[in-house]
């Protein structure tokens, strides 16, 4: 029994270390980025990103350059705002009708299709950019933000979690709201969707992190500098004919907050439905 007691404890004491070394090293490029934010823009040319506070050379000048210079700083972050914000309703939307589909019914076809969603899963985008990029030249849909949201609205690994997580559905539960006369559209909206809101939650950071830090993509698909997104302007803020360090790293480091923001509103939900999904009763 001690010795069944002393193992628990040594076993805690060993997550505990590990968690404090992997928060460590998720807080250390943080607040990296956040000291820098406080530093004369060359500096990060001439040092590099560091660890070393001297206060002397600490001011709020890129704070208030990122608020009152003259940038498309905030043109890019609300075209990143609206992007994540329709890529996640849509993606979710889309994803759970799919999911919710190869869950509660039968149909010729099911595991045939699903097969194709696992496929889908192990193929990175790489692969499919040229076909991707061709079909929405084709549709004019070039220089778009159609461009950028369409062709990952139904996305796989969404797809794969919802069905997953709605697995254990009771089907008594469908059969009572066909009963009480709701239509298969009903059922989905009053009694799924508030079933399901911790998958939600945890789709929506998921979908939001990946939306919000897009790169490639966009960049195949966008030409004007106005519908850039933040990924992209950042990046536009150094080239071969001048630099400007100063907003690239309170931008930077301020591009972080609506993630933070997101994870905020749903950390809550998020690890009931990360493990609800695996749980098949």
């Amino acid at each position: 029994m001690k010795s069944q007691k002393n193992k628990n404890t040594l076993a805690t004491v060993m997550l505990i270390v590990l968690f404090t070394i992997l928060a460590i090293l998720i807080i250390i490029p943080i607040y990296t980025i956040f000291l820098a934010s406080f530093k004369p823009g060359g500096d990060l040319l001439q040092y590099g990103l560091n660890l070393g506070i001297d206060w002397s050379r600490m001011s709020l000048d890129n704070y208030v350059l990122l608020f009152t210079g003259q940038h498309e700083y905030w043109k890019w972050f609300t075209n990143s705002i609206v992007l994540t914000v329709v890529t996640v309703v849509s993606t979710l939307l889309v994803s759970a009708f799919v999911g919710y589909g190869f869950a509660a019914y039968e149909f010729k076809g099911k595991n045939a299709l699903f097969v194709v969603v696992l496929l889908i899963l192990s193929i990175p985008l790489e692969v499919v950019m040229l076909p991707l990029y061709k079909q929405m030249t084709s549709w004019g849909m070039m220089d778009s933000f159609v461009a950028i949201v369409l062709p990952f609205v139904a996305h796989a690994s969404t797809i794969f979690f919802f069905r997953q997580y709605l697995l254990g559905l009771p089907k008594s539960l469908l059969e009572a709201g066909r009963i009480d006369g709701a239509t298969e559209y009903g059922i989905f909206f009053r009694l799924i969707i508030p079933i399901m809101k911790p998958a939600f939650a945890a789709m929506a950071i998921l979908n939001g992190m990946n939306a919000w830090n897009n790169y490639l993509w966009p960049l195949l698909v966008i030409r004007s500098s106005d519908k850039y997104t933040l990924t992209l302007g950042l990046n536009t803020l150094i080239n071969p004919y001048g630099d400007n360090y100063s907003l690239l790293v309170v931008g930077s480091f301020f591009s972080i907050i609506p993630i933070f923001i997101l994870f905020v509103c749903f950390q809550r939900y998020f690890i009931e439905g990360m493990t609800a999904g695996a749980v098949k009763e």
